[in-house]
Formats: C-alpha cells, structure tokens, sequence
C-alpha cells in the first residue's frame, strides 16, 4: 500500500535522553531516529503505542508482541474503558485477555465521565507500575486524543463552567446545532473546520473556552503543542487499503450483531442507563436504541453501523495520518517487519 507516511524513518517523536556528553544512546542502523536532550541525563521510561484506524488488527498484534517480549497492554479506547460494554465496543475477547496483562478495559461506569486528563492520569499509573515489574507497557488503541494526552500533556485550559454549558444546550436546543457550530467558525474557524458536526461535546467545549478565556481554542493547541515529554516512544501504526479495511468493518458489524450486540443494549437499559447518556449515543449503541423503541428495523440498524463505522474510520485516518513521527504497517502481512522494529527498540533502550 501506498502510504504518504509508510516510508518514513521516523517512528517516534519523542525524546531519548542522552548521556552526560549529548551523545545519542540509538545506534546507527536503528529503524527509528531518537533525539537527543541537553537536559535530560535520565533515561525516560521506554513506551511502545500501537495505534490506528478501526479494524487493522491492534489488539491481535498487541497480544503476539507482548507475548514475545514480555509485555503488558494498556487499553486506548474511550469506549472500551466502559463496564458491559464490550461486543459493541470490539473490546479484546477474553482468549486474548487471557495470554496477557490488559489494563484499562471496563473500569468505567457507563454513565461516568471521563476525560483525556483522567486517561493520562489511569495509563501513566499503569505504565509506572509495568515499568515497575521490569515489563514492557504497549499502549494500543485507536482514540488517538487520548495518546497524545499520554505522550504530549494537555492544554491547561479552565475548568467547564456549568452554567455556560447550559446557556449553549439551551442555544443549540432553540436554533439547532448548526447554530453553535456556525458561531464556532466565525470566532475559532480552525478549530470548527476540524469538529464534526454531531460532536456536541466538543462544540461545546471550544465555544466555552473562547467565552471564558478570549483566546480561541486553536491558538491554545498551537502554543502548548502537545510538547510534554515523559517517554521514550516507538510508534507503530497499522493501516491497509481502504475497500480492505471497509470489509473487515461490514463483516466485524455482522458478527457483533449475532453475537448478542443488541442483548448488550438491551441490558444496560433495563439497567437504567439512558440513550442520551455520551456512551449510549456512540456507533452502534444509539442505532440499537432507536431500534428497540420500534423507530428503525434491524436491517436499518446494520446499514447504519456499517456508514457510520466508516466515516469514524476515515475521521481517525486523517487524524493518525498527520502524525510523521509513526511506523505505518499493514498487518498482518508485516508482521516480521513490526517485530523486528519492536526488538530493536527494545534492544536499544538504556
């Protein structure tokens, strides 16, 4: 396949810390280029990220690679993180759990909030502690806010303010929610151009922050960059052509489905947990809702899933894409190749 990112040399952007004198710890012929930091004398905690689009075979590859390295798994999916969720989340099934240490999967209630700031929090305590137990963390998922979270810091933006949170509900309630958007584009047009339209959550959230701050949420980004570094990273990427990837999403959507997707759903309702609830309105669960209170078919539910699953496979390309400092594999017709960036890596590592 032929990649704009496939060919590079760089597989991390992040720092390794160098000796007293600056002189690199990578050796020469290494895959992957690895800056070195006047001002770092310690070596930073090593970290492999196996990230993606959906349907590439991450949790697959993880489990093989921490299999053969000694290795644990630290989950990087918004939805997996949440209890009885897991047919409809594609959540790893117990046989792979079963071979390694997985962290980070089902420790959320349902109706819970939880942020990038709190993923940082939960993945570093759990990276620190495989770090502890002289293993290798692989963090793997495909929320790649989350990731960059981990890896780069977050905005040291003000804290939500309810009541302006309810003024824009009430706005957007009253004129529709391309009224929102629309005042996104006027004051923050970069950061509007990258939302999509149903991602209430975060119009929200920039129109907040330009309102308390007057600063526009895309200039906040650009100065903080994302620039934190706590790891020694390799990056590996798993992509594939796109009608390929568009199959393995049709077929995965059929097996949720007769494997007991809407018994999922159906439970957590009878459990209390309400459609408007963030969880219960992602891919597949809001289709399986409307379903259930008799306003779509089952057919309509599949068809549904299907286009929405991958216009959240192309959102998640572009945003993976612009990262350079990733390895790009397709898998698992690469497999050697990834195990061999991997084993050196790990090899090269203080």
């Amino acid at each position: 396949m032929n990649h704009p990112h496939t060919n590079s040399e760089a597989v991390t952007g992040h720092s390794s810390p160098a000796a007293a004198s600056g002189s690199s710890v990578i050796s020469s012929d290494s895959p992957f280029t690895l800056h070195p930091s006047p001002f770092t004398v310690s070596p930073l905690p090593r970290l492999i990220i196996i990230q993606g689009p959906t349907a590439t075979g991450k949790s697959e590859l993880a489990v093989r690679l921490a299999r053969q390295f000694d290795g644990e798994i630290v989950g990087a999916d918004s939805l997996q993180l949440y209890r009885g969720m897991e047919i409809g989340t594609a959540a790893p099934e117990p046989e792979l759990r079963s071979q390694v240490p997985h962290h980070l999967l089902g420790i959320v209630d349902p109706a819970a909030s939880f942020t990038a700031a709190d993923f940082a929090g939960e993945a570093g305590e759990a990276i620190a502690g495989i770090h502890r137990r002289g293993r290798i963390p692989f963090v793997v998922g495909g929320t790649g806010l989350y990731i960059r979270a981990l890896l780069g810091g977050l905005i040291q933006a003000p804290a939500g303010d309810d009541t302006l949170r309810g003024e824009l509900a009430a706005w957007a309630e009253r004129d529709g929610w391309g009224a929102l958007l629309e005042e996104l584009e006027r004051i923050d047009p970069e950061t509007a151009a990258r939302l999509h339209p149903n991602d209430r959550g975060r119009i929200i959230r920039a129109l907040e922050v330009c309102r308390l701050t007057g600063i526009p949420f895309s200039l906040m980004t650009h100065a903080h960059g994302f620039s934190d570094i706590r790891y020694t990273t390799l990056k590996i990427g798993l992509t594939g052509e796109r009608a390929q990837l568009y199959r393995r999403v049709e077929e995965r959507v059929d097996r949720m489905l007769a494997g007991g997707f809407v018994d999922e759903v159906r439970g957590l309702l009878a459990r209390g947990y309400s459609p408007e609830l963030k969880s219960m309105r992602s891919i597949g669960y809001k289709e399986i809702c409307r379903y259930l209170s008799g306003e779509i078919s089952i057919n309509e539910v599949a068809e549904l899933i299907k286009r929405d699953t991958r216009r959240y496979l192309k959102r998640q390309q572009t945003w993976f894409f612009r990262d350079t400092a990733t390895k790009w594999f397709e898998y698992p017709e690469n497999f050697a190749s990834i195990h061999c960036a991997v084993e050196k890596f790990i090899a090269s590592s203080p």
